[in-house]
């Protein structure tokens, strides 16, 4: 559980936020449309706002596994490691972002993840979070976090 202190520093931060507080711009300057790739940029970088406004700390982005994998944000919630998809839509016309984690997704993540795991002194407590970012032109994104979002461990059916 998080100290008092360290809620009112995430709540401030979270408050002041230029990310999670202004309205979402899915053009550059010059007027032409963000790229996939950079609406997913944004959509982590606006997970981590998010996620420290809420009381987590951030402690790596983008950890790529030797036998492929990716995790896009590793967090740490109290004494919970959680590792955090993130799909970003810049519309809810789409299928929800969270529907895009399926099984094969899955599986690539806890390969990554066990990799990130034995990179550390000891086991900790984890758990695999999405969290889905909603992009509108003009207007503040919507964020969503599913904690817990499907088991650490592979359940084979016989």
């Amino acid at each position: 559980m998080p100290s008092a202190v360290t809620a009112l520093v995430a709540c401030i931060a979270g408050r002041f936020s230029r990310l999670l507080n202004c309205a979402c711009r899915l053009t550059k300057r010059d007027g032409t449309f963000l790229t996939t790739k950079e609406i997913g940029d944004l959509g982590e970088r606006i997970a981590c706002a998010w996620l420290r406004a809420h009381g987590c700390k951030v402690l790596y982005r983008n950890f790529r596994g030797p036998k492929g994998g990716e995790l896009d944000i590793v967090a740490r919630d109290g004494k919970v490691l959680a590792f955090v998809e993130v799909k970003t839509r810049s519309s809810r016309s789409f299928i929800p972002a969270e529907a895009a984690v399926d099984l094969s997704k899955q599986h690539t993540l806890r390969r990554a993840a066990q990799a990130f795991l034995q990179r550390l002194p000891r086991r900790a407590a984890c758990r695999f979070d999405v969290v889905s970012v909603y992009l509108e032109s003009g207007r503040p994104e919507a964020v969503q976090l599913i904690r817990d979002a499907f088991p650490l461990a592979e359940h084979h059916r016989d």
